[in-house]
C-alpha cells in the first residue's frame, strides 16, 4: 500500500449519495438494466472520486467496482470504493466484476456518450453476451441534483467569479485595448483567485478555453460555439478568448462571457462593460440591456421546485415577443440559440437546458446559468448571465448581485 496521500478526497458519504441518485433514476431511464457501466473520466470521477482511465460498474445494490487502466495506485489513494481492480481489456470486466462479488447483469445501462463508435463496437464484441441499453440520462439527472457538499464549492466559485469580473477587471481595462489583451488580464486575475484552468464541456466535440471576450460587433460575429454571444477569437482554429486585431473602441460594449472553475465545479457569468460614461449609452442599447436583466429576474423568480423547465423558457420567450425583442433575442439570424439557460456543475453545459421540450420538474439543489442576451445590428451583443441555485423561493444568484453595465471612463 502506498504511503502517498491525496490532497483532496471526495467524502465516502458524498459518493454514496451519488450512487443513490443514480439508483433512483436507473429504473426510470432503463427499467430492464441491473446496473450502470460508465467509461468517461468525468463520470468515473463523479462515481469514484478519482479522475482515472477505466470504467465503473454501479449495480442497483451493493458496492460499485472501479476498473482501472491507469493508475491503479492513484485510484487506491483517492477513491473510497472498496472494489478497485486493474484491467487491460473490455473482456476482463465481466470476470473481474464476478470476482469482486458484483457480477454484471444481463442488461446493462451504458454511458454511450463515454465511448467513441470504435470503442463501442469493441465493447459489444468483447462482451457479446450482455445487452447494453442507453443510460446517459441516469447520469445527467443525477448530476443535475447537487448535494450540499457540491453547492458549497459552487458558492465559493461564484463569489470569486464575481470578484474577478465586477471588482478587479474593471480597474485594469481601458478603451483601446485589444480583446486579446483583456483576455490576458482576465486569465491572470482568474489564476490569482484560484481558477484551475481546465474547463469542461459535456457535449461531444464542444470545447472551451476561458470563454468569450467580445468588443463591439464581435458580439454578433458568427460563432461555432453553442451560445448566443459571438466572438472572433484568437484564430479560426482557436475560436476562444479574443482577437489581437479587434480593439475596444470608445462608446461601444464589451461582453465578457467566461466561466470559472475550482475543484472541478463551474459557474458561468457574463458581464457587460461600456467604454464611456453612463450618459453615452444610446437609449436602444440601455433599453435592451435592461430588458435582458428583467428576463433574467423573471426566469430566476420561477426557478422553483415543481415548475417545469420548459415553462420557464416559454414564459421568457412570450415576454420577449410581447416587448418586441424576438428578432435579436438569444442571437441574430442563424446564430440564435433555442435556450435561455442551462444546468451547470462539473461541466459548463450541464443538464438540463432551459428550452422547449424539457418538461422536467425543477428540484431544489439544481443549479442553472441564466443568460438572456440581445443582439443589436451595428452595435454588438448586450445582456447578462449569472449562475443561480434553486431554492424553495426561486433562484438565488451565487455570482453576485450587481448585474448592470459597468462603465469604464
Amino acid at each position: 500500500m502506498s504511503d502517498l496521500e491525496s490532497n483532496v478526497v471526495v467524502p465516502r458519504s458524498e459518493l454514496e449519495a451519488r450512487w443513490a441518485k443514480c439508483r433512483r433514476f436507473l429504473p426510470e431511464v432503463a427499467p430492464q438494466a441491473g446496473g450502470m457501466l460508465c467509461f468517461s473520466r468525468l463520470q468515473i470521477y463523479y462515481l469514484s472520486g478519482s479522475f482515472v482511465n477505466g470504467a465503473v460498474w454501479l449495480p442497483l445494490e451493493g458496492e460499485p467496482v472501479l476498473f482501472v487502466r491507469r493508475s491503479y495506485e492513484r485510484a487506491s489513494i483517492e477513491s473510497s470504493i472498496k472494489n478497485i481492480v486493474s484491467f487491460r481489456s473490455f473482456k476482463d470486466i465481466a470476470p473481474l466484476a464476478k470476482e469482486a462479488g458484483q457480477p454484471l447483469t444481463e442488461v446493462i445501462g451504458a454511458e454511450t456518450a463515454g465511448l467513441t463508435w470504435q470503442l463501442g463496437e469493441m465493447l459489444t464484441s468483447r462482451m457479446s453476451e450482455y445487452k447494453f441499453v442507453p443510460g446517459d440520462n441516469v447520469l445527467a439527472l443525477s448530476r443535475a441534483m447537487k448535494s450540499e457538499w457540491e453547492l458549497e464549492i459552487m458558492r465559493e466559485v461564484g463569489h470569486l467569479h464575481n470578484t474577478a469580473l465586477a471588482e478587479v477587471l474593471p480597474e485594469l481595462i481601458e478603451t483601446g485595448m485589444s480583446e486579446l489583451e483583456i483576455s490576458k488580464y482576465l486569465w491572470n486575475i482568474f489564476f490569482e483567485l484560484g481558477h484551475e484552468g481546465i474547463m469542461r464541456m459535456q457535449t461531444f466535440n464542444e470545447e472551451i478555453f476561458l470563454g468569450h471576450v467580445s468588443a463591439g460587433d464581435s458580439g454578433i460575429y458568427p460563432s461555432s460555439f453553442n451560445g448566443p454571444l459571438g466572438l472572433r477569437g484568437v484564430h479560426p482554429v482557436s475560436p476562444f478568448m479574443g482577437s489581437g486585431d479587434k480593439f475596444w473602441d470608445e462608446n461601444t460594449p464589451l461582453a465578457v462571457d467566461c466561466g470559472f472553475v475550482m475543484e472541478g465545479y463551474h459557474t458561468d457569468k457574463t458581464q457587460l462593460y461600456w467604454s464611456g460614461p453612463q450618459s453615452s449609452i444610446p437609449k436602444d442599447v440601455l433599453d435592451a440591456q435592461l430588458f435582458c436583466q428583467d428576463m433574467e429576474t423573471l426566469a430566476a423568480e420561477n426557478l422553483k421546485p415543481g415548475t417545469l423547465v420548459s415553462d420557464v423558457f416559454a414564459m421568457v420567450m412570450a415576454e420577449a415577443d410581447k416587448q418586441g425583442y424576438m428578432d435579436g433575442f438569444m442571437g441574430i439570424g442563424e446564430s440564435k440559440v433555442p435556450f435561455i439557460g442551462h444546468g451547470i456543475g462539473l461541466t459548463v453545459d450541464g443538464f438540463p437546458p432551459i428550452a422547449k421540450g424539457f418538461d422536467l420538474p425543477i428540484e431544489e439543489g439544481m443549479v442553472f446559468a441564466l443568460e438572456p442576451k440581445q443582439g443589436i445590428p451595428g452595435v454588438g451583443m448586450v445582456g447578462v448571465e449569472n449562475t443561480f441555485e434553486v431554492t424553495p423561493d426561486g433562484g438565488r444568484c451565487i455570482t453576485g448581485d450587481m448585474h448592470d453595465i459597468i462603465c469604464i471612463e
